[in-house]
């Protein structure tokens, strides 16, 4: 297609109104971790119980990603979006009023319905409906969307419960919601045809297995016992017997033959691994800004919003470097700023002040700005028209289950350290998080390793 094609604004206001939808997933999950201290105390919970509501929630999402590519191919675009928006608003209103904390529960799993069918509709919009020379950009525009919320997800949490209260956080999310479904009504047309093709319930059931004791597996990691070995081995069963049904039969949930392309499956490992690495860094920055430098949890907040800031807008500017340039500049320059941000952190992680956290933090961030979303876009042009909703069920659902990943390694790691009784929780804290990034600092020299070999 020419260059001076532009993109209809029809096709940009449907991208922003999924983009608000996953927007509002994102920071509702981000935000809710601030409140978890006072959740404890309103519902009389422990800790572990109220981890669930990020557990369940990325759970939920984790299982309904997947079937984005089924869904693609038997519903209409707007019927999805309908669907899943209507489901997020209900999930939040249920848990603005919630009286008990099982119905908060219950508005989580509401919420993660509309997320999972929220998260891949987006990237599917903007792969059927803009001109391949500004893909790139576009891609980059979803990604800033969905890469904001995690940087202010915190500080909106921390702001939100001090300023009005917990319930709030969905209160405020609901005018956002509204106006989200008014832009897709009118903005969401249907392109490609309705294909009907039989959803196998043998595959959902093996997903369901995968997700439920792998997330249930990762997120208890830091105490392993044998409730967490037998989650681990229940959540691949799952997945063998996932891979095996869909390599058998005609029409599977998702096409893993896309897998099978070494270019694709690069960037796929590639994506993995940067999630990972990204999702780790929100755990550890903040904990480390509170236990070991002593600061608020609005201060940790308002210390990583920056970084999260300059990763948003490089998302675009990257995109359009890639559609100037071809991939392999912005990628492989992004990723080793990335490096070099771990690195630094690795070797002055038993003295970092706040600023060093900040400019540091917006260096990787910087990095991560120019090539995540670029390693999306690149892998899935290796993939045909047909095969483009199953690349994108593969990569979103990838970047669900980094999540559970990336956060339960590096909290594994700090939690055997801060087991040493012999040391202040400062001191075992900041030895832990040394550790944590040195494992880091190792994916992301794989992760450069794979790019410099797949990214063309």
């Amino acid at each position: 297609m020419p260059k001076s094609e532009k993109i209809p604004m029809r096709v940009l206001l449907a991208v922003i109104a999924t983009g608000l939808m996953s927007f509002c997933g994102v920071i509702v999950e981000t935000s809710m971790n601030i409140s978890f201290p006072t959740l404890m105390k309103e519902f009389s919970v422990t800790t572990s119980t109220v981890q669930w509501m990020t557990t369940i929630y990325l759970l939920i999402v984790a299982i309904v990603v997947p079937l984005s590519s089924f869904f693609k191919k038997n519903f209409k675009t707007k019927a999805l979006f309908i669907f899943a928006n209507l489901f997020f608003i209900c999930g939040v209103i249920v848990d603005a009023i919630a009286p008990t904390f099982p119905i908060l529960l219950l508005g989580r799993v509401i919420q993660g319905l509309g997320t999972g069918i929220a998260l891949p509709l987006m990237f599917n919009i903007i792969l059927e409906n803009v001109p391949e020379s500004k893909i790139g950009f576009m891609m980059g525009i979803g990604t800033l969307i969905t890469a904001v919320a995690p940087a202010i997800g915190p500080t909106f949490g921390g702001l939100v419960i001090n300023s009005f209260g917990w319930r709030y956080i969905f209160v405020i999310l609901l005018p956002i919601l509204i106006i989200s479904f008014f832009l897709g009504i009118k903005n969401i047309h249907q392109k490609s045809p309705i294909q009907k093709t039989k959803f196998d319930f043998l595959s959902l059931i093996s997903l369901i297995l995968t997700f439920s004791g792998l997330i249930f597996g990762f997120s208890n990691m830091s105490n392993p016992n044998l409730i967490v070995i037998l989650a681990f081995l229940i959540g691949i069963i799952g997945l063998v017997s996932f891979v095996m049904r869909s390599t058998k039969i005609d029409e599977p949930i998702i096409n893993l033959n896309v897998l099978k392309n070494i270019h694709f499956s690069s960037h796929v490992l590639s994506f993995f691994i940067f999630q990972i690495l990204s999702l780790g860094f929100a755990f550890i920055l903040p904990n480390y800004i509170q236990l070991v430098n002593h600061g608020s949890a609005t201060i940790a907040g308002l210390a990583v919003f920056p970084a999260g800031v300059v990763g948003a807008i490089l998302a675009p500017l990257g995109g359009k470097i890639l559609d100037e340039l071809g991939a392999r500049r912005p990628i492989l320059f992004g990723v080793t700023c990335a490096d070099i941000s771990l690195i630094l952190f690795a070797i002055f992680s038993m003295h970092l002040n706040n600023n060093m956290i900040i400019w540091t933090y917006i260096l990787y961030m910087f990095g991560m700005g120019l090539s995540s979303g670029n390693i999306m876009t690149n892998g899935l042009k290796y993939l045909s028209d047909k095969n483009q909703a199953d690349g994108n069920a593969v990569l979103t659902t990838l970047q669900q289950f980094a999540g559970a990943t990336g956060t339960s390694i590096v909290a594994a790691i700090i939690a055997q350290s801060q087991s040493n009784t012999h040391l202040s929780t400062a001191t075992a804290t900041a030895i832990g998080t040394q550790h944590a990034f040195i494992v880091l600092v190792i994916l992301g020299l794989i992760n450069l390793f794979i790019l410099f070999k797949a990214a063309k």
